[in-house]
């Protein structure tokens, strides 16, 4: 398969998984509390990786393993738990719409970081974009009273993240394969994960009809929309941009906005304005 039609297959399979990543975590926080569901998801993830990918680690250089370690803390360990603690007030619709942001941040994190150029359209995107962010986030908080938008705050933080693993990947690790990049970020982060669950109440609630079944949401979160999804990613940076990559976000919404529906999410009108403006300043930031 030719490079650039492989690139958007992987774009449209990388949207639909981690466009669905969104009620798995809403599902899973019906019986999990949110350090118990980033944990989980970690270590769901983790054992899948490490089952299919362990040989795959002795690619991973040992001068590369500083940036594995990063890479794992920005691309999935601190997004994981920014993400279950937001949705605890905002909607999934909400957060996939916040996470759309993520190629704007690249950019300016690879500019202020990693010595990219500024084009006057792209500094046009970055303000449209964050006007969108601001009438999105006012408007919500506005007409949602009983959600705390404020959590929204943790959702830009994670986009953040999200962009500085991008720009790290490409950079530090374009020449290892995805499955041992993924392998090695899950292979580190195993024990914290185990470390941050066992200091909850897990234990005592584990055997809880509810908890059993977010748990399973949450497998499915982590090995599909985590394991499997990091895998694609880390390939499609691989054979395109970190921009490029990270456009995924476009259609993230479309597929997270229609689950929303289903479970009786609805956006404002004036949100709706403002997601659309979100993303015509991603679009923009994205330019050439």
């Amino acid at each position: 398969m030719q490079t650039s039609t492989l690139k958007w297959l992987l774009l449209t399979v990388l949207a639909l998984i981690w466009g669905s990543s969104f009620i798995l975590i809403k599902r899973g926080l019906v019986g999990l509390s949110p350090m118990q569901l980033g944990s989980l998801r970690i270590i769901f993830s983790a054992l899948f990786l490490l089952l299919i990918g362990f040989k795959s680690i002795t690619h991973i250089k040992q001068n590369q393993w500083k940036y594995i370690a990063l890479t794992s803390l920005f691309g999935t360990f601190i997004p994981a738990f920014l993400f279950a603690i937001a949705q605890t007030q905002i909607s999934s619709s909400v957060s996939s719409i916040l996470n759309s942001l993520t190629p704007l941040n690249t950019l300016i994190i690879g500019a202020i970081g990693f010595g990219l150029a500024f084009k006057r359209t792209q500094v046009f995107g970055v303000i449209i974009g964050l006007i969108g962010t601001l009438l999105l986030i006012v408007n919500g908080a506005m007409n949602h009273p009983n959600q705390n938008y404020w959590y929204t705050i943790l959702i830009l933080i994670a986009s953040v993240c999200y962009a500085t693993n991008v720009n790290l990947l490409k950079k530090y690790l374009s020449d290892v394969k995805p499955l041992s990049i993924t392998t090695g970020n899950f292979l580190v982060m195993i024990v914290p994960a185990f470390i941050v669950l066992f200091s909850t109440d897990f234990l005592s609630v584990v055997h809880q009809v509810e908890v059993q079944d977010s748990m399973i949401y949450v497998m499915i979160l982590g090995i599909v929309g985590t394991g499997i999804a990091n895998i694609i990613f880390f390939k499609l940076i691989q054979i395109s941009s970190p921009v490029f990559a990270t456009s995924v976000t476009y259609l993230i919404p479309v597929v997270a906005f229609f689950w929303g529906l289903l479970d009786a999410e609805m956006l404002t009108p004036i949100q709706f304005i403002g997601a659309f403006i979100v993303l015509a300043g991603v679009y923009l930031s994205s330019k050439k």
